[in-house]
């Protein structure tokens, strides 16, 4: 399978439906600073394998550019690890993902790039 490491409109969850389904019956695990919560769900024609919610509270970041430095340091952690449980679903699965960031200070891209990782292959085994 060819890799490509983009992360589309697409693959971005905005639907209220799929949010609050995702948040009623699901899993989750964790990778300070990450919070993985995910769900399996049906696969429709056109849907993305898998999608995605970044949430970063204002609670633990008062000023906007902040939470946006976390949440572009999460989608660019998660663009090039999502390989991974993609390739673990099958054709008529959908994922269903939310990223929720747990602590109040700022960590390196690095760190959260290893964490993502790490989350990303915990889920494709329970897959």
């Amino acid at each position: 399978m060819v890799v490509v490491h983009t992360f589309r409109k697409r693959e971005r969850m905005v639907s209220r439906r799929l949010i609050e389904m995702l948040f009623d019956g699901s899993h989750s695990m964790a990778a300070y600073p990450l919070r993985l919560i995910y769900r399996t769900t049906t696969r429709q024609a056109g849907d993305a394998p898998a999608q995605l919610l970044i949430s970063v509270s204002k609670r633990r970041f008062k000023h906007a550019v902040d939470r946006n430095r976390v949440k572009r340091q999460l989608r660019e952690a998660y663009r090039k690890h999502k390989q991974v449980v993609c390739d673990a679903l099958s054709a008529d699965k959908r994922l269903l993902l939310a990223i929720v960031w747990q602590t109040d200070r700022h960590q390196p891209s690095a760190d959260i790039d290893e964490r993502m990782a790490r989350l990303m292959h915990r889920v494709a085994e329970k897959l």
